[in-house]
This record gives structure tokens, sequence and C-alpha cells, in this order.
């Protein structure tokens, strides 16, 4: 069964016990192959629930429903719903990492943000880890598209949640990456190679030079802000957002984050303008 795992070192786990009381969660070294179509990829799914879940482990299969959730980017997100003995519903969502999105996302970084996040009321609550991904709550909402975003009232909303979200504490290094990830990203992205034709065509239109030109600039102009460093999601994608349109409110409880990165911004005003910007434009 599920067994309770600590993840980071003993000084962390150690203050956050003494804040929290408690710093375990479950854990599973079971893997489940993305590449799979959701029917071959289902029992799997099933399997590792019952690995987690001690009071779904006897449970038959049929008790149990895999769905595909809209909105992942660099992540699978599956829709687990289960009927409990006692004849209630429970939803769960399981988000498996796409493949080789290690190279640009700090995982063990990620789940330690997460906790202190869910705290802080965005996103989902973490549930378990296992080998290639982990199990938050499920949130009854759905992802935005491109069309939200030019929402001006959604639009004055994502503004908000980003203030709040800047201001959450997260332990740990306060150095800003954004410089590291985004040279990181370009290095990648101005080496890609594809196999359709129409793709490369497509590609092969863009000017990495002009764009390498404007990082530059972009952070120079940064570096005369002098602005504090605060934690950024910085991939505000349409898809990453979740909204509750239940009678068409978009009130502050409404939005929540559905992916968390792992790094700090350097600039307090620039990720709400990027991050904005970027869904609308590109």
């Amino acid at each position: 069964m599920g067994a309770a795992k600590k993840i980071w070192n003993e000084m962390e786990v150690a203050a956050e016990a003494r804040e929290n009381g408690s710093t375990e969660f479950l854990s599973s070294p079971l893997i489940v192959d993305t590449s799979l179509s959701l029917p071959l990829m289902t029992p799997r799914v099933i399997a590792l629930c019952k690995d987690l879940f001690k009071q779904w482990s006897k449970l038959d299969d049929s008790r149990f429903s895999v769905d595909t959730v809209s909105g992942g980017i660099t992540n699978l997100l599956l829709k687990v719903t289960v009927k409990e003995e006692s004849g209630n519903d429970v939803s769960v969502t399981v988000r498996l990492y796409g493949p080789n999105t290690d190279i640009v996302i700090n995982r063990q970084r990620e789940l330690q943000a997460i906790k202190y996040l869910s705290a802080a009321g965005f996103g989902a609550k973490l549930l378990a880890v296992f080998g290639n991904g982990m199990v938050q709550s499920f949130i009854n909402a759905r992802t935005l598209t491109p069309a939200d975003m030019r929402n001006p009232k959604l639009a004055a909303e994502i503004a908000k949640q980003l203030r709040r979200f800047h201001q959450v504490e997260i332990p740990g290094s306060k150095e800003p990456q954004l410089w590291n990830d985004v040279s990181k990203f370009f290095e990648k992205a101005s080496s890609l190679k594809f196999d359709e034709i129409e793709k490369q065509s497509m590609y092969e239109t863009i000017s990495f030079k002009e764009v390498q030109k404007e990082i530059v600039e972009l952070k120079e102009l940064a570096g005369h802000l002098n602005a504090p460093v605060v934690f950024s999601h910085n991939d505000l994608l349409s898809g990453n957002i979740m909204v509750n349109d239940e009678q068409g409110k978009t009130d502050t409880d409404s939005i929540s984050y559905s992916f968390v990165w792992q790094d700090k911004f350097l600039i307090y005003l620039l990720p709400c303008l990027l991050e904005y910007l970027m869904v609308i434009y590109l």
C-alpha cells in the first residue's frame, strides 16, 4: 500500500513540522506510461490509486472511472472518480508529468511550493506522489480558453489573483531564476527539429536572432527597476487557469491555478504584464 514519505531535507522537514504538525503524504513507486491510450492506461491508473489509498485497495475496478481533463500543458491530467462502499462518489486528479519536463521544471521544488500555495487558497491540495506524477484534490471548474483571456472582467480578476499569488511566501532560495529559465527555453527552442514538413517550415519562419535581441533588451530594462523578488506562476497560459462559471460569477474564489512553476520572478509588476500579454498575442 502507499507509504508516507518525506521528500525534502531534514531541516526543511523539521521546520515545516513545527508549523503544520505533519510533513507526510502518501507515495508509490508505480509509474504510468503516458504514451498509452486512455483505455490501456486506465487499469494502470486504477492500480496506482489502489496502491496509494488503502480505503480503495479492495474495491472492484468497475467502481473506478478515468477521464481526461483538458487544459494540461506540461502534464497529462486525469480525473479519477471512485464509487466508495458508502455509495459516495469521490474524485481526485492524477497528474502525469510530461516527457522530459523535468529538464525545465524542478519537481521537488514544485511539490514543496504546492503545499504552501494550497494553504494560501491556490490550486488543488496535494494528496500523494508517485513515480512520474502526483495526485491532487479535484477542482470542479473549467480551464479558460484564449478567448476568455480577452474578457476584461476575467482579466481584472486574473490580475487580482496574480497579486495575491506573488505575495505568497515560499521557503527556500530567493535567488531569481527567470533569466536562467529563459536561457534554457531559448536553447531548446532554437535547436528544435520537426519530422512534419509543415511544422518545420513554420518553425523556420521564426527569427531566433530577433528573439534573443528582445530577451537582452528586456533583461536590461528589468535591471533598472530594482523590484523585489517574488514567487510567480511563470506559465500563465489559458489552459493553466480554472474558473467556476456557476451563475456567471468571477469572484475571487472562482479562479484557481492548476499548475505551479518552481521559480521566482525578478519583477513584481512585470509577471502580470508578460504572462497576460503572451497569452493574448502569442
